[in-house]
């Protein structure tokens, strides 16, 4: 069976605003929006989550800022056939969430 891959957001602690680097890459970001990580595996992004928050091929945001995945915004175009069309489909939503003010960061 060939691998499949997902997409996954994951809504980041309002607290890595603070952070200067996050701030720098996301100059239009919005006061009141919230701030995401997305990224893109061939693991479940449930897996992927847990792979954060534990340390494991982590982003640093996503290990110490992540509060929860948002399937809302995800959930509708996993499974992705192809590395190189969930990396494309990660780069769309990460430009449509700034476009709507978030501060992304993209894994």
């Amino acid at each position: 069976m060939p691998r499949r891959y997902h997409v996954y957001v994951i809504e980041l602690d309002p607290a890595v605003r603070q952070v200067r680097r996050f701030r720098e890459a996301n100059p239009n970001m919005k006061a009141l929006t919230p701030c995401f990580y997305v990224g893109s595996s061939w693991r479940s992004p449930d897996e992927r989550f847990d792979q954060h928050k534990q340390g494991y091929k982590a982003n640093r945001y996503a290990r110490k800022f992540g509060l929860k995945l948002r399937p809302d915004l995800f959930e509708q175009y996993n499974p992705i056939p192809s590395r190189k069309d969930a990396e494309d489909l990660e780069a769309y939503l990460a430009e449509r969430l700034r476009k709507m003010g978030s501060g992304v960061w993209q894994g």
